[in-house]
């Protein structure tokens, strides 16, 4: 309809009264809001009396169909702004503290660290802005642990970081005879072998660990074989790795460390042996699960030769040791009891094994003759947490690519 000639409010009350079953639709919003201005502006809206103003509206409903509460609205916002225009939708939004910036740095340390658990990435974070003062570590640094696991669920973080968990082991439940009483003391060692697999008749190269009950300081060796000639002198070189002074040696009913040759090596060096109880399988879960968390998730299942041992020990002692010791978090167990008796282990703080060291009461009385806090200390502060890793991926990589193609 054209009504471009200017119709006053008698005519237009007139054409009300004539038209009265007649009904009109707007079709586009924004011809309408345009359409009810220019009406609005030509008869000089403000000006009118109650009666004229009452006609207009009418008039102006029956041309677009909008309702009376619509045209309401439209009225007033053309009195308080002059102008007759649709107002944008406000959804109400919490306020946004992390950015994809953000999310991206925590696939780069979680890629970088090979995934951990979300404690120990949150105090990764931690560290990384309080310890190294990383700046672009502050947000992060702040986040919950909650958040973390929300972030890794997400599209944006997948196509940054996917990762494959290879398929775990059935553990088997391990006795022991005696288990061994820290008290708090550092030295107490956990030691278990690893195998590398077999192929072809060729037997793979032995990992031995060792991790400390009370720190979880831990060393990691590799052996061609496991006999008394490779063995004797790799335990000599891995205790002597231990910033402490070791006062216990525990392991399971193996013949590898069960015989008379490690028991006068030991017995030498003043340190107590302790093995396995039978159908007791907690004593030394302790460094079963480090083989997992450390070996399993590093160097992986597939066979590795014996010759490659050298290689291999020199990777543990120059990177991944350095690493697992002063950058790599671990929970700290407590214990609670229930009140039915029962005890059970919680875990609510995440820590280094050199912090863990480091807290323990006078903790320099345990160092070996020639280690100072001083030099562990340097080691620490040497790198941050995720340069280590970075370091250490990048050995692991250059290693296994040479393997790879010695064997090929």
């Amino acid at each position: 309809m054209d009504d471009s000639a200017a119709m006053s409010l008698e005519q237009i009350q007139a054409f009300l009264a004539g038209s009265s079953e007649v009904r009109f639709a707007g079709q586009h919003r924004d011809e309408v809001y345009a359409w009810t201005e220019q009406r609005l502006v030509r008869h000089e809206y403000a000006g009118l009396s109650r009666a004229e103003k009452g006609v207009l509206r009418q008039y102006v409903a029956r041309m677009t169909g909008l309702s009376r509460a619509q045209m309401t609205r439209l009225i007033t916002s053309y009195v308080e702004t002059g102008h007759v225009k649709a107002v944008a939708y406000q959804r109400s939004r919490f306020a946004t503290v992390y950015t994809k910036a953000d999310v991206e740095l925590l696939a780069y340390v979680d890629k970088s660290h090979g995934n951990l658990s979300g404690p120990a990435t949150k105090r990764i974070l931690e560290r990384e802005h309080s310890e190294y003062g990383q700046l672009a570590y502050k947000r992060m640094a702040g986040i919950s642990v909650a958040q973390i696991y929300r972030f890794r669920n997400s599209a944006f973080y997948r196509k940054r970081n996917t990762s494959y968990q290879p398929t775990r082991p059935t553990p088997i439940p391990i006795g022991e005879r005696r288990k061994p009483r820290p008290q708090g003391r550092p030295g107490y060692l956990r030691i278990d072998t690893v195998h590398q697999g077999d192929r072809d008749g060729n037997k793979g190269l032995y990992h031995i660990n060792a991790v400390d009950e009370v720190t979880q300081w831990e060393i990691v060796a590799a052996t061609p074989q496991i006999s008394e000639l490779w063995l004797i002198p790799l335990l000599e070189q891995l205790l002597a790795q231990f910033p402490f002074r070791i006062l216990g040696f525990h392991s399971d009913n193996g013949s590898e460390f069960i015989n008379y040759v490690v028991k006068d090596l030991l017995k030498k060096l003043l340190i107590e042996q302790t093995k396995s109880r039978a159908y007791r399988s907690g004593d030394n879960g302790l460094v079963e699960s480090k083989n997992g968390a450390i070996i399993r998730k590093h160097i992986g299942f597939g066979h590795i030769g014996a010759q490659h041992a050298e290689a291999m020990n020199r990777f543990h002692r120059e990177y991944l040791n350095p690493y697992v010791n002063f950058h790599r978090p671990c929970a700290i167990p407590q214990i609670v009891e229930e009140p039915n008796g029962k005890r059970r282990r919680v875990y609510r703080d995440w820590a280094t094994p050199f912090e863990i060291f480091s807290r323990a009461p006078q903790c320099e009385s345990y160092l070996r003759p020639g280690v100072s806090m001083a030099e562990l200390e340097r080691l620490a502060k040497s790198q941050t947490d995720t340069e280590a890793a970075i370091e250490m991926q990048r050995a692991k990589k250059q290693m296994l690519v040479r393997i790879a193609k010695w064997s090929a």
